[in-house]
C-alpha cells in the first residue's frame, strides 16, 4: 500500500486546511482571540490549548471509523490493484460532490457549534467541545468532500493504526488554524485576518479539487501507464476549468418561517 499512504496523508492535510473556511472555522477565528478571551477573563493560550486537544480528539473519533474500515480491507485480503480501483471510485465521486454538477453533494452537514456556549461555560468546556466538533470533520460544515476520501484512502490502506493516526493528524491540523488569530489584539487586527482569509477562499476551492483530480491521475497512473495517468488528470482539469465559475462552497440551509399577517 506503498502508493495509498503518502496521498491519504496529503489528502488529509489538504482537508484539514480547506475546513479554515468554513462557518465555524471563521467563526473560531473571531470567538477565541486575545481580544476575546481577556474579555471574558479568561488566558488566550490556555483555550487554545483545550481547542487543539479538542481537535485530537475529534480526529480521533473519526479515525477510530477509518481504522475499522482498515481492519475490513485487511481482513478481506485486498490486492493493492483492488485497492487503487476502490480509490479511483472514491475520488471520482468525491470530485463530482466538489464540482457539484447540477447541485448534487455528498452530506455537507450545514450546521455550526453553539456560540452561547461562549457565555455559559468555562474556557476548557468551549474549548473542547468546539474542538472536537471541528475536529471530527463531519460535526459540522463539511466544506470538501476530501474529508470522506481521506477516510475512504486510511481505510484502503488495510492500516488501522496508520488510517487512525492519519485522521488524528487531521483533526490536529484542524485545531492550528486557530493559531492565526492569536495576533488578534484589537478589533482592527480582527477585520484585517477576515480579509486575508476570505482572499484566499477561492484558492482553498480550488486546491482542494486539484488534490482530487491529483489522486486519480496517480492512481490510474499506476494501475495503467503514468501517460495515461497524466491524459486523465489533464482531461480533468478541463473540466473542473470548465465549472469555475460554479464552484461555491456549501451554503447552510435557511429555513423559512411563515408568519401570518394581520
Amino acid at each position: 500500500m506503498e502508493t495509498l499512504a503518502p496521498v491519504a496523508v496529503f489528502v488529509a492535510v489538504v482537508a484539514a486546511v480547506r475546513g479554515t473556511w468554513s462557518p465555524c472555522g471563521v467563526s473560531m477565528l473571531s470567538s477565541i482571540t486575545p481580544l476575546t478571551e481577556s474579555g471574558r477573563g479568561n488566558r488566550y493560550w490556555i483555550t487554545v490549548g483545550w481547542f487543539i486537544l479538542g481537535t485530537l480528539f475529534g480526529g480521533a473519533t473519526l479515525g477510530l471509523v477509518a481504522a475499522g474500515g482498515a481492519l475490513l480491507v485487511s481482513a478481506l485480503g485486498l490486492s493493492l490493484e483492488a485497492a487503487l480501483a476502490a480509490g479511483v471510485v472514491g475520488a471520482l465521486i468525491t470530485l463530482a460532490s466538489d464540482l457539484g454538477p447540477g447541485g448534487w453533494r455528498l452530506p455537507s452537514n450545514p450546521r455550526q457549534v453553539n456560540r452561547t456556549w461562549l457565555d455559559r461555560y468555562r474556557s476548557w468546556v468551549y474549548g473542547l467541545g468546539f474542538g472536537w466538533q471541528l475536529g471530527v470533520g463531519v460535526a459540522t460544515f463539511v466544506m470538501s468532500a476530501t474529508v470522506y476520501l481521506m477516510v475512504v484512502l486510511t481505510a484502503l490502506t488495510g492500516r488501522p493504526m496508520f488510517a487512525f493516526l492519519t485522521v488524528m493528524g487531521f483533526g490536529f491540523v484542524r485545531g492550528l488554524a486557530i493559531i492565526p488569530g492569536a495576533r488578534v489584539k484589537t478589533s482592527a487586527d480582527l477585520m484585517t485576518l477576515h480579509r486575508t482569509i476570505e482572499r484566499f477562499r477561492p484558492h482553498s476551492r480550488a486546491i482542494a479539487v486539484a488534490t482530487q483530480i491529483a489522486v486519480l491521475g496517480i492512481f490510474i497512473g499506476t494501475l495503467t501507464t503514468a501517460m495515461v495517468g497524466v491524459i486523465v488528470a489533464v482531461v480533468l482539469a478541463g473540466v473542473a476549468w470548465s465549472m469555475r465559475d460554479s464552484l461555491r462552497d456549501p451554503a447552510p440551509k435557511v429555513r423559512q418561517v411563515a408568519t401570518a399577517s394581520r
